[in-house]
């Protein structure tokens, strides 16, 4: 009976000696995104007090300071409002280390500011000043899994070949300023760097499509094999080969170094006072931090990965825009069009009538096959100009006119 108990404990006690722990997981994103933390605004007394909450998690999980001097704290300079408008301020990463006397350094990364009260811009509220943004998935849950990992990682009995720095960025609500300061401020050398993993938004996995955006994945050769041998029915995994994107792992790929950035999809409490734990799918958030082990375990034994540049044709369309719809797409949707996860209040979507859950399917005469099919065409109307946009809504098709 001995020999049997200790062969049981072999096989599953060691296994899950550190695994994810979703209550651990509700229990950050509660704190984070309470109302008592104000938004978590950058630079803000609130966000300071968020800081301070991530850093007693590295100091418990027996990390290594890694920011300025002997501290977790890496401070930066920042300006406010939407694209650096603003007035001026200091905000800070919190930076952690955990030492595997390794050549190769993995890093993991999450933001931890959000919106605030709504006074910089950036909430898609219709009156958004004043009003807490809590931002529970945005990114109270990158946080959380931030943590999560840093804790499984530094308790595991298997000692990984690599070292991880864990980085919670301030600033990127505003414009990367964090992650951009990092990079160019590196506590470590950067030369060491295996790659570079981003949770941004990773709370909100849909049940019913169970679909994960993964993008980065043309960074490195291993990426789409890897994530495609992972794929199931239990999470379907999406992937964008793009380098680039609105998000903290921008600046790692700018510094040539392979990236991913896993995001569970958009939805219509995105930017919004309403984006708040209660609606936090933490058994899916749970199912996406246990995919990032198994990706970080695959790699373990492999070489330094190798790092590639990636097209990144949405940014080029983006600077074509004139007007906009006021929707946000859906990044995990496989439907033909594009799939309309949020409504801003106020904006020439929501004006005419369409709903989350509209396929987009038309564009006066442009087909809309895809997400930059959709930004393409919208490069080509004019302010003032309403034209016709055809949707799928369940099993109708409705058309519609949007005035820009």
């Amino acid at each position: 009976m001995k020999t049997i108990i200790f062969l049981l404990l072999m096989s599953i006690g060691f296994s899950t000696y550190s695994q994810i722990d979703q209550t651990k997981i509700k229990k950050h994103i509660r704190i984070l995104s309470a109302d008592s933390l104000q938004g978590r605004g950058t630079g803000s007394d609130a966000e300071k007090m968020a800081a301070s909450y991530i850093e007693a998690q590295f100091k418990k999980i027996k990390l290594k300071p890694y920011g300025d001097g002997k501290n977790f704290l890496q401070q930066f300079p920042f300006k406010g409002g939407m694209h650096g408008t603003g007035a001026e301020g200091k905000a800070n990463n919190i930076v952690a280390y955990l030492d595997n006397n390794s050549a190769t350094t993995i890093i993991v990364g999450a933001h931890y500011d959000h919106l605030g009260l709504g006074e910089n811009g950036g909430s898609l509220d219709a009156n958004p000043k004043g009003k807490i943004h809590n931002g529970a998935d945005d990114n109270a849950s990158g946080v959380a899994g931030l943590i999560e990992l840093a804790r499984y990682f530094a308790t595991n009995k298997v000692k990984e070949k690599n070292n991880f720095v864990f980085i919670a960025f301030s600033g990127e609500e505003l414009g990367l300023f964090g992650s951009k300061h990092f990079t160019e401020h590196p506590t470590f050398d950067l030369s060491s760097a295996n790659f570079m993993i981003n949770l941004d938004m990773i709370g909100r996995l849909d049940p019913a499509t169970k679909s994960l955006a993964v993008s980065g994945t043309g960074t490195s050769t291993v990426w789409e094999t890897e994530l495609k041998k992972l794929s199931s029915d239990d999470l379907k995994i999406k992937t964008d080969s793009a380098g680039v994107g609105p998000s903290d792992h921008t600046s790692f790929y700018l510094k040539n170094i392979p990236v991913l950035h896993f995001f569970t999809g958009a939805h219509s409490d995105y930017h919004k006072p309403s984006d708040d734990w209660e609606k936090i799918n933490f058994a899916g958030e749970k199912q996406v931090l246990e995919l990032i082990i198994k990706i970080i375990e695959d790699l373990d034994p492999s070489p330094k990965l190798g790092f590639l540049t990636t097209k990144n044709k949405s940014l080029s369309s983006a600077r074509s825009f004139k007007v906009t719809m006021g929707v946000m797409p859906s990044y995990t949707s496989d439907a033909v069009g594009l799939k309309v996860d949020g409504v801003t209040d106020g904006k020439p979507a929501q004006k005419a009538g369409i709903v989350a859950g509209d396929v987009i399917i038309q564009m006066g005469e442009y087909a809309i096959k895809d997400i930059q099919t959709y930004m393409d065409s919208l490069g080509k109307f004019t302010k003032g100009q309403t034209v016709p946009v055809k949707l799928k809504r369940g099993k109708e098709d409705i058309t519609v006119s949007v005035t820009f």
